[in-house]
């Protein structure tokens, strides 16, 4: 087990017995970390908008990240209070939200029992799935050559990971590929929502979020509303989400890997080589 692994990776993960088969290997019985997972229920101002999957840490961030996704808050000074009480079948996190959120809680109020990874289950109208946002400036440039420095750090850094193998992560990288925050969830979606949640708290401008996934249209709409200009995700991005890229103005990039990355939408802010 590395040595780099944290408390609150281990804070994330239970201790289970399991039995191992190895080719050539008797089977044995061992010990082994699986992922927390457990329901987290939201309600806004006493009311029940969303039950989502999601390790239990980071909640705060989660939340003010999530409200700022789903376009139920437009700053984190929207939101006056962060009640989680946990239970025996799960989190129940109140947000305490200002009057004038409340129209648009009610526009975007769902009945959703949060799947692990999916952002839009439960939309009742189609149009609800993609938010208005305003295009981004373009103040931002990111030299590609740091993006192996920040791959290289990201495997050190994905502790959750290392524990249990069964963990997404959302990166945010400074201009100099220096990664400034890390969140690891069973969830893509809910690491990010973290992620831009710490955004916003800490007044993070210019560089870019990493993603340890394929790259899907919320995952560029949440990049979009947290103000950030520069997407880097491991695997590919769907039709959808380099539609969204273009229009947003984010710059998308998929296959992010050691020597390689592929910009789908925006390659404008990109320079230098790998």
């Amino acid at each position: 087990m590395s040595e780099l692994l944290s408390f609150s990776a281990f804070t994330n993960a239970s201790e289970l017995p399991i039995v191992r088969f190895r080719k050539g290997k008797q089977s044995w019985q061992d010990m082994d970390y699986i992922i927390e997972e457990m329901p987290v229920a939201i309600t806004f101002n006493g009311i029940a908008y969303t039950v989502m999957m999601c390790t239990p840490n980071d909640l705060e961030d989660f939340v003010i990240g999530f409200s700022l996704s789903e376009g139920i808050i437009q700053h984190h000074r929207d939101i006056h209070n962060i009640d989680i009480s946990p239970g025996c079948n799960g989190i129940t996190v109140d947000v305490s939200v200002a009057n004038r959120c409340l129209f648009n809680l009610k526009q975007k109020r769902r009945s959703l029992a949060g799947m692990t990874g999916c952002g839009i289950c439960g939309e009742e109208k189609l149009e609800s799935v993609c938010r208005s946002l305003t295009p981004l400036a373009s103040n931002t440039q990111f030299d590609i050559c740091h993006l192996d420095g920040a791959l290289n750090q990201l495997l050190l850094k994905q502790q959750l990971n290392q524990l249990t193998g069964s963990a997404h992560a959302a990166v945010y990288l400074d201009n100099d590929g220096q990664i400034q925050a890390i969140f690891e969830d069973v969830g893509r979606h809910i690491a990010l929502d973290k992620l831009v949640g710490y955004i916003h708290r800490h007044h993070f401008e210019g560089g870019a979020v990493l993603v340890t996934s394929r790259a899907s249209f919320e995952m560029v709409q949440k990049v979009g509303a947290a103000g950030v200009e520069i997407l880097f995700a491991i695997s590919s991005a769907t039709k959808m989400a380099v539609e969204l890229a273009e229009k947003l103005n984010v710059t998308l990039l998929g296959y992010c890997r050691p020597g390689r990355a592929d910009v789908y939408a925006h390659p404008e802010r990109i320079f230098g080589m790998i």
